[in-house]
């Protein structure tokens, strides 16, 4: 990397005049907030030339840099840019950009946060909307109710919606946002995952040629988050085909998808990004522990789903390595912890306790015999409350493994 001398900041001045935000992919999280407080304290100088368009492009900073931290103060400085940028629009073009971005802020808000009536509340307000005159803004706006489309078909969890959805995603893809890398990616992976529950090989064969394409468009070199989120996306994929299949040989690809991911950028770089792909390596019994508990760290305090995620998946992990050994009074100690951090837990990192205690119950029943009381109660709770918040990772994780202490 080069140090913020004058190269860069020539690199920054080009890059401020263009709509394509991938530069922002190799600076930091520091230097990436810095440009977004930049460009929101440059719309409300009296100055600034073009104040609607400053203020749109620091709303996808905000939102960009909330993605990869978390940082709740910036998706509300996201949602303040689109607010103002409601006030502030005179014609219907801007009036859409102003709703698409509200309507980008919430999905983000679920994607890092849960809460499915976020979801309802952008769909609402964009279909509140009058048609755009410009097919740019048009496109802007299918773009985007297209993905919120795709995340309440998958906490709807039928094909029908599932299906209806990649209508919409197809659509969009074909038309005047082909360019948009976050559509591909969410195209992408609902392809996938429709492909996977119905055994579609069309669809999985679409879902794997979309991926690669992105992978090979992606440099590592200028885009190296889009390309370690698209590997890791291929590597989920070949996950899913190997635990249906019990192909060994696809699940050891898949490993190597999630390592060649995770090679593409520090921690520090893109926390968020890099916690993802530890939890999709988490069923890897050879990644160390250390890996996870350092990748609960940089989501700690949060009430991020990832958070909780990652969480649950250390706890297992824990479990599992005390129980190899034969250890009870390790199991005993990391039950006193969860116990003891469950009053003040967050909705949704209680709902990973619960999960936690009841493999720490599972575990005790296989090395002593002794019967785990309230098992059905304490992973019923914990679905239910990660349902609640649309984290349907978590709840399929306490089902299952209620029904698998029940065979």
């Amino acid at each position: 990397m080069f140090e913020f001398g004058r190269d860069l900041r020539k690199l920054f001045a080009q890059a401020r005049e263009s709509e394509d935000l991938g530069w922002v992919e190799l600076i930091g999280p520091d230097l990436l907030r810095a440009e977004a407080l930049r460009e929101s304290i440059d719309a409300g100088r009296v100055s600034c030339n073009r104040p609607f368009e400053t203020e749109h492009r620091a709303a996808a900073l905000w939102r960009e840099h909330a993605r990869r931290t978390g940082a709740a103060e910036s998706v509300d400085r996201a949602d303040r840019c689109a607010d103002s940028l409601s006030r502030s629009a005179t014609t219907e073009d801007q009036a859409a950009l102003a709703a698409a971005d509200s309507a980008a802020a919430a999905m983000l808000r679920f994607d890092l946060c849960g809460e499915p009536e976020r979801l309802d509340c952008a769909l609402a307000l964009l279909t509140s909307l009058h048609r755009p005159r410009s097919r740019r803004v048009a496109s802007i706006l299918a773009a985007t109710q297209a993905r919120l489309k795709a995340r309440t078909a998958r906490l709807a969890g039928d094909i029908d919606s599932l299906t209806e959805a990649g209508g919409l995603m197809d659509a969009a893809v074909q038309g005047d946002a082909a360019q948009d890398l976050d559509l591909r990616m969410d195209h992408a992976a609902l392809a996938l995952e429709t492909g996977v529950v119905r055994r579609d090989v069309r669809l999985l064969d679409q879902a794997g040629r979309s991926l690669g394409a992105l992978v090979e468009a992606a440099s590592p070199d200028h885009r190296p988050l889009t390309r370690a989120r698209a590997l890791a996306l291929c590597g989920a994929g070949l996950s899913a085909l190997a635990a249906v299949a019990g192909h060994d040989a696809a699940r050891a690809q898949a490993r190597t998808m999630f390592d060649a991911a995770a090679e593409q950028f520090t921690p520090d770089h893109s926390p968020l990004d890099w916690v993802a792909i530890q939890i999709l390596r988490a069923g890897d019994e050879a990644q160390p522990l250390m890996l996870l508990a350092q990748a609960e760290s940089l989501t700690q305090g949060r009430d991020l789903v990832l958070g909780a995620v990652v969480r649950e998946r250390r706890i297992t992990r824990e479990v599992a390595l005390a129980e190899a050994v034969g250890d009870l009074a390790a199991l005993m100690t990391l039950e006193t912890r969860l116990r003891a951090r469950m009053p003040e837990a967050t909705p949704l990192d209680w709902s990973a306790d619960q999960i936690g205690m009841a493999e720490i119950l599972l575990a005790r029943r296989r090395l002593t015999g002794a019967a785990p009381g309230g098992l059905g109660l304490i992973l019923g709770e914990a679905a239910a409350t990660a349902r609640e918040r649309g984290v349907d990772v978590l709840a399929e994780r306490a089902e299952a493994l209620l029904s698998s202490a029940r065979a």
